[in-house]
């Protein structure tokens, strides 16, 4: 199976129609198999998925190595296509907590330096800062990461979770490629002023959280137990009558999905691919399948055409706002560029 190809915004490379996000096979949501892991990288690659996303500070670096193990190992002819999307910029400490971001031109130099050597490449596709350093100009930190597109070390610049005013700035200092940000049927903060922004300015879209963390995914229950570490223990979404709400939205997709015969997690895919389609294919969702299974299911998306009738039932269904609870604890919220 190969997926087809899309632009990501006027300036950045072509890429396939669904991106891999790898975070959850080295942090943040339990324990992940490692084999299986590499497995679903080399399948996802097989298949014709070409963009993985990474972040240094993912695990502090294990999730850089796991791809970088990947790429080694793969058929070289796989590993060739394969696009790198790092963020980088959060400060961790040894207990796994977090601090602040570091947008500083020299910690953008270091920050580059050691994710080139942990994944095993001489160039990273797009580099972005995971959320804007507000003690740091946004032109200082994209004009440092211009400096290393010149000297070949980046090929791409993005942005991650930027307002639409730091958007605006940004690419007046240097040609940016994509934002990343979170977006799906419960979380559509960004249809107010950030997405407007982006077509405006020819930037692209990688939506993240597509299945809101395995929320409306339709295979979360009501009854599961967090392993050590799973963000979603404190996910404002996830906790007593925001979850009970929230999974009755995901009951009401399920019955538009089983009509369709098709899953709860391939109509919400379809339907982040469908908020693209009228705009040059601008949204490459990235989608979090942490084993071959997921992943299957997850590409089965590309084959699931949304008319005007399903996309008015989802809205029916799932109004923009309907989701109880904000999708990061309060106190990371004041880094987003969007309100929720």
């Amino acid at each position: 199976m190969t997926t087809h190809t899309r632009s990501l915004g006027s300036t950045g490379p072509q890429v396939s129609a669904l991106g891999l996000g790898c975070m959850g096979m080295s942090a943040l949501y339990g324990e992940a198999d490692r084999a299986e892991s590499i497995a679903t990288i080399h399948a996802a690659l097989d298949a014709g998925v070409t963009l993985l996303d990474t972040g240094d500070f993912y695990a502090m670096g294990h999730n850089e190595m796991l791809i970088g193990e990947a790429l080694r190992t793969a058929p070289a002819g796989l590993r060739e296509k394969a696009l790198t999307s790092v963020k980088f910029g959060a400060l961790r400490d040894p207990d796994g907590g977090w601090n602040a971001y570091d947008g500083r031109p020299a910690a953008v130099q270091n920050f580059a330096a050691y994710s080139l050597q942990r994944l095993g490449v001489d160039h990273i596709d797009v580099y972005r800062i995971a959320r804007v350093d507000p003690d740091v100009p946004i032109e200082e930190t994209v004009g440092a990461i211009a400096e290393l597109v010149e000297k070949g070390h980046v090929r791409h610049i993005g942005l991650s979770e930027a307002s639409a005013a730091n958007i605006r700035r940004a690419a007046a200092t240097a040609p940016i490629a994509d934002l990343q940000i979170e977006y799906a049927i419960i979380t559509r903060d960004i249809e107010r002023e950030i997405l407007p922004t982006t077509r405006e300015l020819g930037i692209g879209i990688t939506a993240y959280g597509v299945l809101s963390r395995g929320l409306i995914s339709g295979h979360f229950t009501r009854d599961r137990q967090f392993g050590a570490g799973d963000f979603r223990a404190f996910s404002p979404r996830f906790q007593g009558d925001n979850l009970r709400h929230n999974l009755d939205l995901v009951e009401a997709l399920r019955k538009i999905a089983d009509e369709k015969g098709v899953t709860v997690a391939q109509i919400a895919i379809a339907w982040v691919l469908s908020r693209g389609a009228q705009h040059n294919n601008d949204i490459v969702p990235l989608v979090g399948a942490r084993t071959r299974e997921r992943l299957a299911e997850s590409l089965g998306a590309l084959d699931v055409t949304l008319d005007a009738a399903d996309l008015a039932a989802i809205e029916e269904a799932v109004p923009a706002d309907a989701a109880a609870g904000t999708r990061y604890p309060a106190a990371q919220m004041s880094h987003l560029g969007t309100e929720h």
